[in-house]
């Protein structure tokens, strides 16, 4: 499962939750009460889950995992009840998200119990069906 932004930005990515909730502190768009929330709710997560970097640094490398992005395994209930109140913190400023869910998001580079990041599937190395040359179009009988 995956929370992200709905629209890309301008690099053309969509940053994952904690990212977007990490920018809107970072422009200094949170209140005073939302910014020691989210200051004390990054503490916490910091302290139960592994960072995927410290593990594996080129997880995220452009080059070796290009759009490598984090997923959050289903069975993960503790890690998704807290992020439920970083979703609530993006409603609160209207930061549009969504929530994808897939069995396969594709290759993975790192995993732990709570989290994968995927380098995600790409067109022409993914398609899961063989190209099939229709031939000439049946729709102008050529």
């Amino acid at each position: 499962m995956r929370y992200q932004s709905a629209v890309p930005n301008r690099n053309g990515r969509y940053p994952g939750v904690f990212a977007l909730a990490n920018g809107l502190r970072h422009i200094g768009l949170l209140t005073a009460d939302d910014s020691a929330w989210h200051q004390e709710a990054n503490r916490v997560a910091t302290a139960a889950y592994v960072d995927p970097m410290a593990v594996d640094p080129d997880c995220y490398d452009q080059k070796r995992n290009p759009g490598a992005r984090a997923w959050f395994s289903v069975d993960a209930v503790d890690l998704l009840v807290m992020v439920t109140a970083y979703l609530r913190l993006l409603d609160r400023y209207d930061v549009p998200w969504v929530q994808l869910t897939t069995r396969s998001p594709g290759r993975i580079v790192y995993r732990d119990a709570v989290q994968i990041v995927a380098v995600p599937h790409s067109y022409r190395d993914d398609w899961p069906f063989p190209t099939i040359d229709a031939g000439p179009s049946r729709m102008t009988g050529a």
